[in-house]
C-alpha cells in the first residue's frame, strides 16, 4: 500500500501570485460577451447570491427577493418569471422586463446505443461547445465544458485540433449542467437521500478549466450550494492538463476532486504528446498533487492514461508510473485511446492494455480500464469537438 510522504521531502517549484496573475490576465483576452440578450436582459444564471441581492436593490426590492430568486432558478429550475408562485405579479412583471433565465440553446442532441447523450450547445453570440452525459445504472456524470475550443493541442485529442475561440461564462458553465436536467426532467433538485440521474459533474469537456478559474470556479459554487443544484464537492471532479499554479488556488478554495491528464511518464515524451508539459514538468505536476488539499485514499487523485499502441504502453512505462505515484493516494484510469479522422496514433491491444494494467494492480494501485461510452455519436474522450468546426475542415467541391 503506499503512503503519503510528507510534504517536506517534496520539491515546491517556485510559484509565485505574478505567475497566477499573468495567467489570469491572459484569461481576460478571451472573456465571454456580456451576459444579456437581444432585448438587453441581463442573464440571472451565473450570478452570485451576493450579485444577485446587488441586482435586486438596484430595481428597488429588499435583498430577501435574491433568496427566493435562487431557490427558483436553482432549485426548482424554473425559467419564467410567471411561474415564480411566491413572488406577487407585479414584481414578476417587473422582473421580466429586465432579466431573463437562460440555457444554452440545444442545437442537436444524440443519444448513443450505450444511452450516453450529447449536446451541442449554442451560446447567445453564435459560439458553440459540446457536453456529454454518461450513465450508469441509476446515476450519472455530466461532462461540462469551459472554453470554446482550446489552447493545449494535445496530440491524441480531437478536442485540441480546434483552436481556443473564448472562454465559457460561469452561466454558460453552470447552464449546461441545468440544460442536461431540463433534458432529463430532473427538477426540483432530489433530496440529499433521493437518487439522482444527473449525480456528477466532471469538468472534463471542451478546453482546460484552469485557464479559465474564475468563471469555472464560480459556476463550481453554485452548483454547490446547499439551497440549490446541491451537489456536495465530492460529486465533482475538475481535471487538468497540468497548470499547476492554478492547481494550487482550486485546491485552496473548491476542494473538488482532482483528475489529472498524465499520459506519459517521461518529459521527453510528455512534452510532445501534452506540450503544457514544457512549461510545467512532470516533476513540478506531481509536486502540485503532493500538495492538493484533502487527497487521501478516501479521496484519490486520478490520473487519466489515454493508451497509445507502441507510444506510452509498455511494461517499463507501466513500472516507472507506479515509481512516480509513489506516495500520492492515486487511481489511474486507463482509457483506451479513441480513433479521429487524421489522428497519427492508434488504440493499444486489448492484451497490451491489460498486461499494463495487471502491473498497476499487482503494487496497489487501482487501475480501471475506462469502457469507451458514446463512440458512435463522437462523444468518447478525446472526441468532443463541435459540429460547425467539423464542417469547416470538410474539403468542398473543387
Amino acid at each position: 500500500m503506499n503512503h503519503i510522504a510528507p510534504t517536506a521531502d517534496l520539491p515546491v517549484a517556485d510559484l509565485t501570485e505574478a505567475e497566477r496573475a499573468r495567467i489570469l490576465a491572459k484569461a481576460a483576452i478571451f472573456a465571454p460577451p456580456a451576459q444579456t440578450d437581444a432585448q438587453g436582459r441581463r442573464d440571472l444564471v451565473g450570478l452570485t447570491r451576493e450579485e444577485l441581492a446587488a441586482e435586486m436593490l438596484l430595481i428597488g426590492e429588499k435583498p430577501f427577493r435574491a433568496k427566493q430568486l435562487w431557490h427558483w432558478i436553482y432549485h426548482q429550475g424554473t425559467r419564467d418569471f410567471a411561474a415564480m408562485s411566491s413572488i406577487a405579479k407585479p414584481l414578476q412583471a417587473k422582473l421580466a422586463e429586465r432579466f431573463t433565465i437562460g440555457r444554452p440553446e440545444i442545437t442537436t442532441e444524440q443519444t448513443s446505443t450505450d444511452a450516453t447523450r450529447k449536446w451541442l450547445f449554442r451560446m447567445r453570440d453564435g459560439q458553440q461547445v459540446e457536453t456529454v452525459y454518461i450513465p450508469d445504472d441509476d446515476r450519472g456524470a455530466v461532462c461540462i465544458s469551459t472554453q470554446v475550443g482550446c489552447t493545449l493541442s494535445c496530440r491524441f485529442c480531437h478536442t485540441g485540433t480546434q483552436k481556443l475561440v473564448r472562454n465559457l461564462s460561469a452561466a454558460e458553465i453552470v447552464g449546461q449542467f441545468m440544460a442536461a436536467r431540463d433534458s432529463y426532467g430532473e427538477w426540483p433538485t432530489p433530496q440529499s437521500e433521493a437518487p439522482r440521474l444527473l449525480s456528477n459533474i466532471v469538468v472534463m469537456g471542451m478546453g482546460e478549466p484552469l485557464y479559465n478559474y474564475e468563471a469555472t470556479a464560480k459556476a463550481l459554487r453554485i452548483a454547490m450550494d446547499n439551497e440549490g443544484i446541491a451537489l456536495s464537492r465530492r460529486r465533482i471532479t475538475l481535471s487538468t492538463s497540468g497548470v499547476v499554479p492554478m492547481m494550487d488556488r482550486a485546491g485552496a478554495e473548491l476542494g473538488v476532486n482532482l483528475a489529472v491528464s498524465l499520459h506519459a511518464v517521461t518529459n521527453e515524451l510528455r512534452d510532445e504528446i501534452v506540450p503544457l508539459n514544457r512549461k510545467y514538468p512532470i516533476e513540478e505536476l506531481l509536486a502540485a498533487c503532493h500538495r492538493y488539499p484533502g487527497a487521501s485514499n478516501a479521496r484519490r487523485i486520478t490520473f487519466e492514461y489515454v493508451m497509445l499502441d507502441g507510444i506510452n504502453d509498455s511494461d517499463a512505462e507501466a513500472r516507472e508510473l507506479i515509481r512516480l505515484l509513489d506516495g500520492l493516494p492515486a487511481k489511474i484510469n486507463l482509457i483506451p485511446f479513441n480513433p479521429w479522422p487524421g489522428s497519427p496514433y492508434a488504440t493499444s491491444k486489448r492484451a497490451r492494455i491489460e498486461r499494463f494494467a495487471a502491473i498497476l494492480n499487482e503494487a496497489g494501485l487501482s487501475s480501471p480500464v475506462r469502457r469507451p461510452r458514446g463512440r458512435d455519436i463522437a462523444a468518447a474522450c478525446g472526441q468532443l469537438k463541435t459540429e460547425s468546426e467539423r464542417a469547416r475542415r470538410v474539403p468542398g467541391p473543387v
